[in-house]
């Protein structure tokens, strides 16, 4: 195989690795039974003149399972903080008490599992998006260094590995969906 081929295929693997890195930070920021930090993952607070993660600006700890505590550095961004997990729509209610703020996480309802359970769904068919897409980006590839002068056999081979990987990639998605969906549905 060429050097070309194996550096399509290098790009082709790492591209179809970073869509089921995406997939499983989704899925951390989708709650399940117990508090966990990566909760609030996706909170930006603007501060200081720049929007910066909550983790950046505040120290995030978990004394129970069922609650989350963040202690800002500097007091004054309690209210912010406040503010955007209230307009994060994750369906907590921080409380304030001047020193650090609580959330308490309410124990999920049986609707609400099931509206997880369909997050994760749609996560879990964007990543698979993301690899078809590698694939069909590395099958054109492929067929360009056929017109480059590559043999039909070895554009052949190349294609096959190159849906290998989907296939692998794919079935990852899918063992971590399962994973997530018990991980959700679990009382």
């Amino acid at each position: 195989m060429t050097e070309e081929a194996e550096m399509l295929l290098e790009m082709t693997e790492e591209g179809m690795q970073q869509s089921l890195e995406h997939l499983e930070k989704e899925f951390r920021k989708i709650r399940a039974s117990k508090a966990n930090p990566s909760m609030l993952d996706g909170i930006h607070v603007e501060v200081y003149g720049s929007s910066m993660p909550l983790n950046q600006i505040a120290n995030i700890s978990t004394p129970d399972p069922r609650t989350l505590t963040i202690q800002p550095w500097d007091k004054n961004n309690l209210s912010l903080i406040e503010k955007e997990i209230i307009n994060s729509n994750l369906g907590f209610n921080p409380m304030n008490d001047g020193e650090l703020i609580r959330i308490n996480v309410p124990i999920l309802t049986e609707e609400r599992r099931n509206d997880l359970v369909k997050r994760a769904r749609h996560e879990a068919e964007n990543a698979k998006i993301g690899i078809r897409n590698h694939r069909r980006s590395a099958n054109e590839d492929a067929k360009a260094m056929e017109k480059d002068g590559l043999s039909e056999d070895e554009v052949k081979r190349l294609q096959d590995k190159i849906q290998k990987f989907t296939d692998d990639y794919i079935e990852k998605v899918e063992k971590a969906l399962e994973i997530k969906e018990k991980d959700i549905t679990t009382v």
